[in-house]
């Protein structure tokens, strides 16, 4: 039975074998699969570094010792924190909307103020999951 030339989908060299056969050789299945996926791992890994900057941000206003500090708005921007990305947010049962980076979290008060918390204990019946709004 004579069937239509085949060729690898990478690199275009003839393929033998299998009749489902894509690739000649793992190398250009990976090299495929890599070049595919590269602006998706690229959106990924920035969202990411974004969420890891916030968190030290985040992390640098609580003083050694305790789960807690306090900053302004205008602070935490001029340190590069991006309000746009975060993890997820906690409504307290009084109320209060806190947002995280992960364990490190910011609640805004009056006048610009913000309360920087770091979460004692993990919570999920009550988190709604973000990355970007």
């Amino acid at each position: 039975m004579q069937g239509t030339e085949r060729e690898c989908i990478q690199c275009g060299h003839k393929l033998r074998g299998r009749l489902d056969k894509k690739f000649c050789n793992d190398a250009c299945r990976n090299t495929y699969n890599n070049r595919k996926n590269t602006h998706e791992l690229h959106i990924i890994r920035h969202i990411q570094a974004i969420l890891r900057s916030n968190r030290r941000i985040l992390k640098a206003f609580i003083p050694e010792g305790t789960n807690f500090g306090k900053c302004t708005r205008h602070q935490l921007a001029k340190q590069g924190f991006d309000f746009n990305y975060c993890t997820h947010r906690f409504t307290s049962k009084k109320g209060n909307a806190y947002t995280f980076c992960y364990e490190y979290g910011y609640l805004s008060l009056e006048e610009e103020k913000i309360l920087v918390v770091k979460q004692k204990t993990e919570v999920r019946s009550s988190h709604s999951w973000c990355t970007g709004y």
